[in-house]
């Protein structure tokens, strides 16, 4: 088995890769620490729902919705049994989460590792549907979809990805509809599983006081011999730069008016050092902009525009980007306005250095802090490896960022053919005595 180091004499801190003889890349991370945190994760989100097969023919469309359907029935075991119920016996806290483009189950314990490891590697490699527990799962996460309709913010962010995107399926609830999950079935659920649960398409992450010896025990014990690089090939539609509406707005049971401000970043790097790179450059710019430490929260705060709800901030991952500020304010169109000056503004004077650089010290702080939690560095590791980059790049590529390279995506990036406004307004006061 190959096995591959990653070190920062910054930092302190190393990390081994592990080409395990099954397909599944391992990594582990030797911390010093009370707990334990393992992540398994594949390579399958929500927006995973148009794919080819290995075997070819034309492109397969599964509905909304079934890799978050797919995460909540792998708990289910063929016995009858729960692994949750297996996890809290040994003592360890299990979880699981499903995002646009992986899924992840995760363990933290602070004894009976191995034990813990085995129960993680084998419920996730071993799937078990039956038509009764699909149909009583469908039942459970109706009730999640209809939850997150029920909430106002959900539902702002929610129409500012329909407003930023046409085509993409970023733009789709993780969750699905009740009308999606209703077509799932078992048959579909092992189609997936078989599709973006084969080891080569995932990978484990273990962050604790544990050795690579330790976890290659488990592994070897538990997971096949051989790889089998089964892979499914992400179908996508050609999404335009611009955005798909300008406004959106509805109409709930809100104090004030919500507001999501989203603008789109239509030149997301398919080279994932180039796409780190824009990633932290971004992210110092929102920093800049955005933060409540800056001019442009003050300004609003101190005008009683906007509440201490306001944030904003740059999410990127392979295939789309996007800017989203959120916050309340009784002048959700006066903020917009305001926000779009402020860009000018900024764009003809340029950037303060100073300010640069104390935004440059926030995020570097909020780095080296993120390794003191085992769980924040295994969850932070695994989206790196996904991203097909080493965890340890970031520091750097933060500190090399110029004044000169941020002013230009500035430039580049918030233009206003770029912005769209979700909004959900407060009830009528006749509507809301009905």
């Amino acid at each position: 088995m190959k096995t591959t180091e990653y070190s920062s004499a910054v930092l302190n801190e190393h990390y081994v890769k592990i080409a395990h003889r099954s397909g599944l890349s391992i990594y582990v991370f030797p911390k010093k620490m009370a707990a334990t945190c393992a992540f398994l994760t594949a390579h399958y989100g929500s927006i995973d729902n148009c794919f080819c097969t290995p075997e070819g023919g034309e492109p397969v469309t599964v509905p909304d919705g079934i890799a978050h359907f797919l995460e909540h029935k792998l708990f289910e075991n063929e016995d009858g049994s729960d692994s949750f119920e297996h996890f809290a016996a040994l003592g360890a806290d299990a979880n699981a989460f499903t995002t646009y483009n992986r899924t992840s189950y995760l363990f933290n314990c602070t004894s009976q590792f191995e034990e813990s490891l085995t129960e993680l590697l084998r419920f996730v490699t071993h799937p078990h549907f039956t038509a009764e527990s699909v149909a009583k799962e469908q039942g459970i996460i109706a009730q999640e979809i209809r939850e997150y309709e029920d909430s106002p913010w959900e539902r702002c962010f929610q129409m500012l990805l329909e407003a930023l995107y046409k085509h993409h399926p970023v733009r789709r609830n993780i969750c699905g509809s009740v009308a999606s999950i209703a077509e799932i079935t078992p048959e579909l659920l092992y189609d997936c599983h078989r599709m973006f649960y084969n080891l080569s398409n995932m990978a484990l992450v273990v962050c604790g006081d544990v050795t690579p010896g330790q976890v290659l025990r488990v592994a070897d014990h538990v997971l096949p011999k051989q790889a089998d690089p089964l892979a499914a090939v992400r179908v996508m539609r050609e999404e335009p730069a611009l955005v798909h509406q300008c406004r959106c707005e509805t109409r709930m049971q809100v104090a004030k008016p919500l507001f999501s401000i989203g603008i789109k970043d239509p030149n997301v790097p398919t080279d994932p050092m180039q796409r780190l790179r824009r990633d932290a450059a971004l992210t110092l710019l929102d920093e800049l902009l955005f933060s409540r430490a800056g001019e442009f929260y003050s300004s609003l705060f101190e005008k009683n525009l906007i509440s201490a709800s306001f944030s904003g901030g740059y999410s990127c991952e392979e295939g789309f980007g996007f800017h989203a500020i959120s916050g309340e304010s009784d002048d959700p169109e006066l903020v917009f306005t305001l926000l779009q000056e402020y860009l000018d503004r900024v764009i003809r004077e340029g950037i303060d250095r100073e300010a640069l650089e104390r935004c440059r010290r926030v995020l570097y702080a909020d780095e080296l802090r993120s390794y003191d939690s085992t769980d924040e560095i295994a969850n932070r590791l695994t989206a790196f490896v996904f991203e097909d980059v080493d965890l340890f790049s970031y520091l750097p590529i933060l500190q090399s960022i110029t004044k000169e390279e941020v002013e230009s995506l500035l430039r580049e990036v918030f233009r206003k053919e770029y912005f769209a406004m979700a909004v959900v307004r407060p009830f009528e006061e006749k509507e809301s005595k009905k």
